[in-house]
């Protein structure tokens, strides 16, 4: 049997994009599986996935039979599967980047500019944010600004880390729609090297490829 990640149609699947940047950046061999997300053939499919994943929801990863469901515990896996480390060595830095890992998975896309969409980076015209919106990009930024400064860069929590890649998504719906200001120097470097690295490129430009997936609600 191989190892196989069941992922998302790429403008949808934020949570797919998490993980299999995980294990792309620690060069795992692995088949990928794009399931369809878009409505309405969504249910259809991710009721295939619930034959053999609890949530019934992308990613899943298979290695040999054995299933891996919840984009953070696949970030964990590929971490402790490659060669190298995803997370820093330092048991503060360590944990600081496990917490924003956690924080993204938890409550910060719902608090934080939770109109936006990561489908709406890749819509060809943006709305104009509110104050509201406007406040809570500038105060995330301000956050990334000030762990920057602390732990020095270039990423996170120094070194390429799973606290950066948990982020990715994030970042580009902010950014598309509020790009970081002249205040924050080391967020806009590190938003710019981020969105750089060569998988995330890969991806990014499969997902702009493809037809925009509108919401309702979006202006």
């Amino acid at each position: 049997m191989a190892r196989i990640l069941y992922s998302g149609t790429r403008n949808a699947s934020s949570w797919a994009f998490r993980a299999w940047l995980a294990l792309r950046e620690q060069n795992i061999d692995f088949e990928e599986r794009v399931v369809d997300i878009r409505r309405p053939q969504r249910w259809r499919n991710l009721a295939k996935i619930g034959e053999f994943s609890p949530p019934a929801a992308v990613p899943v990863l298979v290695d040999n039979g054995f299933v891996v469901f919840d984009s953070s515990a696949i970030m964990e896996y590929a971490n402790e599967l490659g060669d190298s480390s995803l997370l820093p060595k330092d048991l503060k830095l360590r944990a600081r980047a496990r917490s924003m890992v956690a924080w993204q998975h938890s409550t910060l896309g719902r608090k934080i500019c939770p109109g936006l969409s990561f489908e709406s980076s890749f819509y060809p015209d943006k709305k104009r944010l509110s104050a509201d919106e406007i406040s809570s990009a500038e105060k995330l930024y301000s956050v990334w600004e000030k762990e920057l400064l602390d732990h020095g860069g270039p990423y996170l929590a120094g070194s390429y880390s799973l606290a950066d890649i948990a982020l990715v998504p994030t970042v580009l719906r902010l950014k598309t729609h509020h790009p970081v200001s002249d205040a924050y120097p080391l967020t806009a470097k590190w938003v710019d090297r981020l969105l750089g690295r060569p998988h995330v490129e890969a991806w990014l430009s499969e997902a702009r490829a493809l037809p925009p997936i509108y919401h309702e609600g979006y202006l």
